[in-house]
């Protein structure tokens, strides 16, 4: 097969200001924080300072070779600022590069973000076909297309309405359709699918399957791993701009959760990764057993203690929201343990240091290593937060959860359950 794109020295920098934040406090706190060597405190929920940043400037991208192949579906994968939307941007040619060269074969198709390359004034069928002239379609191949683009959106009922009225899950569904139905060469599909129901999701998935048999090429950036393990044949891990690696989907997978998603190997003390006012602050993590102990692994069926330890610069708390959430491979969640939903009676005056200790008899994960994230809420005011599942990892072993000498590990989760048999 021929190569459609190629990429050689890719580089891509934007100068950071400090100026702009939106208010003129706001400006003012962020310079303070910078000459004090503190992170900006404008970072969104779950931002960092990225480590790829060196004074007023970031590299989204530095030094990108790649070569993709006609027909194959590439996965792009990555945590949140690594250049995953900076590359394919580029090569939708919204934005240029800084350095470096790209060589494209073919016509572009992208849905990049909500609404990109829909004019808000316009009805869905207009859009349809303003779509289709920019990528060069004649009027009767537009009008020849029109029924299926509508058909597969399932916007028959609004395609006459402007744009601007649509939600983003109705601007999605047409736009994807868009996309896909106008036969590019090259898709490129960011992780808007997101916005998306299930359902559409997963006809999104078996349409863009369908494009690539028919030879074309799909570009797939999304933090759905399962999609990219059933979709793509081929994934390269983005790390702070550079490609960190470039495999097979199931050796992607793999390195991306030990190498770049698995949490860093300082106490919880010391993690910088954190949003909230700190007003309650967990400092440390483990897992005990009945008895007080602390243990290594959890045994499959064994009762335990999740024991957060905190510090507190408050005396009076009305409510206290926190809560916790398992994540095996592939990011799937498993379950979630929160105060509010299950009851926590709070102490008064609310203690300087203290423990939160989660009780969970007969653990009902099998063997593997698993990892969570937490929040935690004040009075309704986000105080301490480390987003997925980046707070820790824990190990669980083999045991017997049923209580009948036999051991299994065939799903990540067992469930209480009893049989019995009797005559119709």
């Amino acid at each position: 097969m021929s190569t459609v794109i190629k990429i050689e020295n890719l580089s891509k920098y934007y100068r950071l200001g400090l100026i702009g934040g939106g208010t003129l406090n706001e400006d003012i706190n962020r310079w303070i924080a910078k000459i004090r060597g503190k992170p900006d405190p404008l970072l969104k929920v779950g931002e960092k300072d990225y480590d790829n940043r060196k004074d007023d400037q970031i590299w989204a991208l530095k030094d990108v070779n790649l070569h993709v192949q006609q027909g194959e579906i590439l996965g792009i994968i990555g945590r949140n600022g690594a250049g995953k939307s900076t590359l394919l941007k580029i090569l939708s040619r919204i934005t240029a590069p800084t350095d470096g060269r790209i060589k494209i074969k073919g016509r572009v198709g992208s849905l990049l973000e909500v609404g990109t390359g829909f004019h808000p004034e316009l009805t869905g069928r207009e859009n349809i076909y303003l779509n289709g002239a920019i990528l060069g379609m004649s009027r009767n191949e537009i009008a020849h297309k029109l029924d299926e683009i509508v058909e597969f959106s399932e916007m028959s009922k609004f395609i006459d309405t402007p744009v601007k009225r649509y939600s983003s899950g109705m601007t999605v569904r047409l736009a994807f359709a868009v996309a896909a139905h106008l036969e590019p060469e090259i898709l490129i599909v960011d992780e808007v699918l997101a916005v998306g129901d299930a359902a559409f999701q997963k006809k999104c998935l078996g349409k863009m399957g369908d494009i690539a048999k028919e030879g074309r090429t799909v570009l797939f950036v999304s933090h759905n791993m399962p999609a990219i393990e059933k979709l793509c044949s081929r994934v390269i891990i983005l790390n702070s701009g550079k490609v960190f690696a470039d495999t097979i989907a199931s050796d992607a997978l793999s390195i991306y959760y030990s190498s770049i998603m698995s949490p860093p190997k300082c106490t919880l003390s010391k993690r910088t990764d954190r949003t909230g006012t700190a007003d309650v602050k967990i400092i440390s993590f483990q897992i005990k057993n009945k008895a007080g102990e602390a243990l290594e692994s959890i045994r499959t069926g064994q009762d335990v203690i999740f024991q957060f330890k905190f510090e507190s610069k408050v005396k009076t708390i009305k409510s206290l929201d926190f809560g916790f959430t398992v994540r095996h491979k592939f990011d799937s969640i498993l379950f979630r343990n929160r105060t509010v939903e299950s009851g926590l009676d709070l102490i008064s005056p609310f203690p300087k240091d203290g423990c939160l200790d989660c009780y969970i008899p007969n653990f009902p994960l099998t063997e593997g290593t698993y990892s969570f994230g937490f929040r935690l809420l004040v009075d309704g005011v986000e105080s301490d937060y480390i987003t997925g599942a980046y707070a820790a990892q824990f190990d669980v072993v083999e045991g017997d959860f049923y209580k009948t000498g036999k051991i299994t590990s065939f799903a990540p989760v067992l469930v209480n359950h009893e049989w019995k048999i009797r005559p119709s």
